[in-house]
């Protein structure tokens, strides 16, 4: 009787050892960094436990959640619809914390924040979006995310969230439209290239042009030197031949120069390489035509020059 009677005891002692240790080493936990715990007594609200080890009675109070403070991503993509009828999808980033002040708001108030914060920012897009044309959606990215930002800070503040920022990561509209666009881009440009050829193109005619008549002009000059140059010949070789022969008549010495470069040029012709066949009439009497006409018309020229000539001024 004596020895079940021990036994009793030593288990009651041993049961009762255990539930004072492990009451001891229940009522201690530890609080990670950046992070907050939500003790509560009998399911009611206690107190938050900060950063550490930390204390409570073991049974009755106990660690009902636990909630960080960094900031946490939430990664949305919304589809709507802009002003001229393109359906675009817009990936959203909401970057967001709660704040250390408002823990018990954030725990109690919001039973699911990032669905919460979803729906503020669909109703945000859903309020900006459908009023834009895609090419004002296209330029109004950061338009769009601090509109997003500004509504949420005035919404989620209330449960203890704060926005740290919101980001509009793209625009991606449908892929027929997508590639229609594309095709206009290229059309563009190539509208543009096709201009800049065409500038181009005319610069180098009218350079082409320019250069053409200077070399004309060039040409000109230098057949008109040329020319006065022979006449200068000419009217040198007259006087030689007058001043040497004696008493001989300007005609007669024309007569004689022009039928000595008329054999000249024959001799140039037949010894040129890319010579046509020319039919002359090559008698004394054609040679002499050839000369009197040639000398007549030097003459008509030299009496339209006097005509046109102004008059001398008086001395009075």
């Amino acid at each position: 009787m004596d020895s079940n009677l021990q036994i009793a005891g030593g288990v009651f002692v041993a049961f009762l050892a255990f539930l004072v240790l492990s009451a001891f080493f229940g009522s201690f936990f530890t609080v990670q960094t950046a992070q907050v715990a939500i003790i509560t007594r009998f399911g009611r609200f206690l107190r938050i436990a900060q950063p550490g080890l930390s204390w409570k009675f073991p049974f009755i109070d106990k660690v009902a959640g636990r909630v960080s403070l960094r900031v946490n991503q939430i990664s949305l993509t919304m589809e709507t619809k802009t002003k001229d009828n393109v359906f675009v999808t817009i990936p959203i980033s909401v970057q967001n914390r709660v704040k250390a002040e408002n823990v018990f708001d954030a725990y109690y108030k919001l039973s699911d924040p990032e669905q919460q914060i979803q729906s503020y920012v669909e109703q945000v897009i859903l309020g900006h979006v459908p009023g834009m044309t895609l090419d004002e959606v296209f330029a109004s990215q950061s338009g769009i995310a601090a509109a997003v930002k500004q509504e949420l800070d005035a919404d989620m503040a209330g449960f203890g969230y704060e926005i740290v920022n919101v980001l509009v990561t793209d625009i991606v509209p449908d892929a027929k439209v997508k590639s229609a666009m594309n095709d206009i881009n290229a059309a563009q440009r190539e509208q543009v290239a096709a201009t800049a050829r065409g500038e181009s193109d005319k610069i180098l005619v009218v350079k082409k042009a320019e250069a053409e008549a200077e070399s004309k002009a060039l040409q000109g000059q230098g057949i008109a030197n040329q020319r006065k140059a022979i006449i200068e010949g000419l009217q040198a070789s007259i006087e030689n031949f007058q001043r040497v022969v004696g008493d001989t008549s300007v005609s007669e010495v024309m007569q004689l120069v022009l039928i000595t470069q008329y054999f000249d040029t024959l001799k140039s012709i037949g010894e040129s390489d890319r010579t046509n066949t020319l039919f002359l009439s090559h008698s004394p009497g054609a040679v002499k035509d050839i000369s009197d006409q040639f000398l007549q018309s030097m003459l008509v020229a030299n009496r339209a020059a006097a005509v046109s000539a102004p008059p001398p001024k008086s001395a009075g």
